[in-house]
């Protein structure tokens, strides 16, 4: 099992929940929007660099 690919899929499966929680709480209008903003930004570099990791990692034997 490669390290860095495992990384990658946590990295991107935290991205996912992250943008979720960002998008219920901009539709119910909870939340202050500072704190929705910085998880969301934290979301979305989390997902691209998860995403970048699993993709640009190297199957090796």
């Amino acid at each position: 099992m490669n390290l860095k690919r495992t990384f990658g899929a946590i990295l991107t499966v935290l991205g996912i929940i992250g943008l979720i929680y960002t998008g219920i709480g901009v539709i119910n209008h909870s939340g202050q929007a500072t704190t929705l903003v910085v998880v969301g930004i934290i979301a979305v570099v989390f997902f691209f660099t998860g995403i970048s990791l699993v993709r640009t990692t190297k199957d090796e034997v």
